[in-house]
């Protein structure tokens, strides 16, 4: 299995390259680039989908043959307004040109050729809270199964407030048994506020075979192959994560971990 706490490689450029080969599963993969004005990227999307999520900053971008112009202007992410995003379909390609300091996240999975390339937000896209009390996180839903803009990516957004847990009670998403559960290999694309901070990440599952619990910096990727995956934010530091799934089936269903799924019922 490979190491579930990716670090970035540099800080310009393309730091993250996460494909399924080196991940060591079957569907999802996550890249991600940070430009400088000026920098450009482009890609042939072969047999798999994309979304492109501008993180923070603008770019210029084009898809499949067809200009999209100036896009972005969540300059910081943690301004928390929704995303701008473009979908690519399989079969052909995409290129950004920045036009500030660019975080652009290359989000992909295996493509069917069932959707043209459109964007995808900020329109659609509306910041919704989750949970209770030190349980509650904000939502911006970029491409789930609500929204049919994809053939298998699903991928949203989540800012957890200091002090709060998320992806809580503990849950899991590991089995082709729909409808009772669907399986969803994950990418979590660590933020923190201020920079400095760092952030809690649990993977583990119900029989020990798996138990790994480590400290995510900013920019840092989790790959969560399977098992419960809870993260929590330190008093001082909000925590921002870009979640990246997909598996044989476009649904998202899961099971919380049996000894908590307690908090979910007295919360529900």
């Amino acid at each position: 299995m490979a190491d579930l706490l990716v670090k970035p490689d540099g800080t310009h450029g393309k730091v993250h390259d996460i494909t399924p080969d080196s991940a060591g599963w079957g569907y999802v993969g996550f890249g991600l680039y940070r430009l400088k004005p000026g920098d450009e990227a482009s890609e042939i999307t072969g047999d798999r989908e994309v979304i492109l999520v501008l993180v923070e900053g603008k770019a210029k971008l084009s898809a499949n043959g067809e200009d999209f112009g100036k896009m972005g202007d969540r300059m910081d992410v943690f301004e928390k307004t929704p995303p701008h995003c473009l979908y690519v379909p399989n079969g052909s390609d995409w290129s950004a040109e920045a036009t500030t300091d660019c975080t652009l996240a290359v989000c992909t999975a295996p493509g069917k050729g069932g959707h043209k390339a459109q964007r995808l937000g900020p329109e659609g896209i509306t910041l919704t809270p989750r949970g209770k009390g030190a349980n509650t996180r904000h939502i911006n839903n970029v491409a789930m199964e609500d929204r049919d803009v994809a053939d298998s990516l699903l991928v949203t957004e989540v800012f957890t407030p200091q002090g709060n847990w998320s992806s809580y009670p503990p849950h899991r998403h590991d089995e082709d048994n729909y409808p009772d559960m669907t399986y969803l290999e994950e990418t979590y694309y660590h933020r923190l506020n201020p920079v400095q901070g760092y952030g809690i990440q649990r993977v583990f599952t119900e029989d020990g075979s798996l138990d790994e619990t480590m400290a995510v910096s900013n920019h840092d990727v989790v790959l969560v192959p399977k098992g419960h995956h809870p993260c929590g934010a330190p008093y001082g530091y909000e925590m921002y994560y870009l979640n990246v799934m997909a598996g044989p089936l476009r649904k998202w269903r899961f099971n919380n971990h049996p000894d908590h799924n307690w908090i979910y019922e007295r919360d529900a």
